[in-house]
């Protein structure tokens, strides 16, 4: 049974908020005032999850998705939004989530920091599925795990596009395995770098030779060598690297230029990964201690500082741990963690230790907000924020806190 709402505004997950009967309703591919017909896929007392079965009334800002899965394929949720309004809906979301969800409130400017917003993404992960007497490659659908067989992604990077082409190819061999689920693509447009994620048994070595012969670029080592301005890093298979290939440069910089004018002192980096923010600060600070609990990251970010000739401390392990023992003063702590951001241990450890300044990379606005209140309430004032759009045309928002302690 369907029914009509009014959107009021879109919320953090891509969906727009509506109200009926006394209960919220959320849809997705909506924008706001538009009418829009629905369908209930779930309900509780208070909340009616909906799909969007037909917009009857349409907002004049709406446009054309240019891509041909887009409603079907689960990756994008902002095709319909010109690109503009999709920055200024993010910062009032962005603003809006702080508040309710922390108590946080920020009535200074927000730094809206964007790209190009297509052919963006280095990195993707493709899935195979059996269909008629092909193995079709693609992307999950909207809020379920069939395939949404894809022969191009318009976010994704045009040596990404050549290799889902290839490997689409490929799958109309019989020879093409189909125990393999699910691989990971990662390029920097030169080579491309493929990793199987999800297989029933062990891919055959066989296959690889192949996808050496039909993917362009198809590169056998397990790294990549990744330009980011002058300086390249060494990211192995199963290290964590920003996926916007034209905006890393610019996330980087912003994340130390505070920091230009800093002199001496001790800066630690947690989260960090192969050393994107590491190797820039030990350019700013006396002393640099890094680390990240990925193993491959931690082996990276040792190998790309020594190849730049920078000193940095590396250490494999977790940020709540390491902070447990640090009791040295600290000048600046840079914290870029995944998307359950923070969390108890180390945001307590980061008010008992009172860095002069503390930047954190957050890509998940919720745990932000939650991580940012109990700093605050530590005695950190928010000194900037800053909204860096790693993923257009996505609901994704990458935002860059800066703070004080008094």
């Amino acid at each position: 049974m369907s029914f009509a709402v009014e959107i009021e505004k879109l919320v953090y997950g891509g969906r727009g908020l509506a109200r009926a009967d006394g209960r919220v309703v959320l849809a997705p591919f909506v924008m706001p005032g538009e009418r829009v017909l629905v369908e209930v896929e779930k309900e509780t007392a208070d909340l009616i999850s909906a799909r969007n079965v037909g917009v009857e009334a349409a907002s004049a800002e709406r446009v054309e998705a240019p891509c041909p899965y887009f409603a079907r394929c689960g990756g994008c949720h902002y095709q319909h939004i010109p690109y503009e309004r999709q920055l200024a809906f993010k910062r009032e979301i962005l603003l809006e989530t702080l508040a309710r969800l922390g108590k946080v409130t920020w009535a200074g400017d927000v730094e809206l920091v964007s790209g190009e917003p297509w052919g963006y993404r280095n990195r993707v992960q493709l899935h195979f599925h059996r269909v008629g007497a092909r193995i079709a490659t693609g992307y999950h659908e909207h809020g379920s795990r069939r395939l949404c067989p894809v022969e191009k992604c318009p976010i994704a990077s045009p040596a990404i596009n050549r290799a889902i082409a290839a490997l689409g190819k490929m799958g109309h061999d019989r020879w093409f395995p189909e125990f393999m689920q699910g691989v990971e693509l990662f390029t920097n447009e030169s080579e491309i770098q493929l990793t199987v994620t999800d297989s029933l048994q062990p891919v055959n070595r066989r296959f690889f030779e192949w996808c050496s012969r039909e993917i362009e670029g198809f590169s056998s080592r397990r790294f990549l060598e990744y330009a980011v301005g002058d300086t390249s890093y060494r990211v192995g298979e199963r290290s964590f690297f920003q996926v916007n290939r034209f905006l890393v440069a610019r996330l980087a910089e912003l994340a130390v230029a505070e920091h230009a004018g800093d002199a001496g002192g001790t800066a630690i980096d947690l989260f960090a990964g192969v050393g994107l923010f590491t190797l820039p600060l030990a350019r700013r600070f006396s002393r640099v201690v890094a680390l990240d609990s990925s193993r491959s990251a931690a082996a990276d970010l040792e190998f790309n500082a020594g190849r730049a000739g920078v000193p940095v401390e590396a250490h494999h392990g977790s940020a709540e741990e390491f902070l447990e023992t640090w009791q040295e003063p600290v000048d600046l702590v840079l914290a870029d963690p995944p998307r359950a951001g923070l969390g108890r241990a180390v945001t307590a450890a980061l008010v008992r230790l009172r860095p002069r300044r503390l930047t954190v990379v957050s890509c998940d606005p919720a745990t932000l907000a939650r991580d940012l209140r109990a700093l605050i309430e530590g005695g950190f004032q928010i000194a900037a924020v800053k909204l860096v759009d790693l993923f257009p045309q996505t609901f994704h928002i990458e935002s860059l806190i800066e703070l004080t302690s008094s």
